[in-house]
């Protein structure tokens, strides 16, 4: 790949990446969250209650990050905390009805911010785009190492 080819792409997915961070910071600003609390909220309503430091995997964000989330929004009332029957370290985090009520919002933001990003693109690319995109993001993970 030449130089134009490669800057074209990283930088439309570097304004991709900016914009849609933006738009979604936008989005959830009236719901009272900030960008990765959604996450984090969507993770529970999938996976149901899990330790905090299986939540930071699944995330791919840091144990103290996710930390201070789940004060935010365990003080917002959206989760609740509570200690781990086996270890009493660990804090298992599970939605409050007020956190699934959330996600019901949430969820719908979702399905409008992403309606927003493929508009005016065909279906059979938008069906191949997750794939494409989680391709991209593990040929990025894989590489960790400085670039040869």
């Amino acid at each position: 790949m030449d130089f134009e080819q490669a800057d074209a792409l990283n930088q439309a997915i570097r304004l991709l990446s900016l914009r849609h961070r933006a738009r979604a910071a936008a989005l959830l600003v009236p719901l009272g969250l900030h960008p990765g609390q959604e996450a984090l909220l969507l993770e529970l309503a999938r996976t149901g209650p899990m330790i905090q430091a299986q939540l930071s995997e699944a995330l791919g964000c840091e144990p103290p990050s996710v930390t201070l989330m789940t004060r935010k929004l365990e003080a917002a009332g959206h989760i609740r905390r509570a200690p781990a029957p086996t270890d009493r370290r660990a804090s298992i985090v599970e939605l409050t009805d007020s956190g699934k009520t959330l996600v019901d919002q949430i969820k719908q933001l979702w399905r409008a911010l992403a309606q927003e990003t493929v508009a005016g693109l065909p279906a059979q690319t938008v069906a191949e785009l997750p794939g494409i995109l989680k391709t991209l993001a593990a040929n990025v993970d894989s590489r960790g190492g400085p670039v040869r």
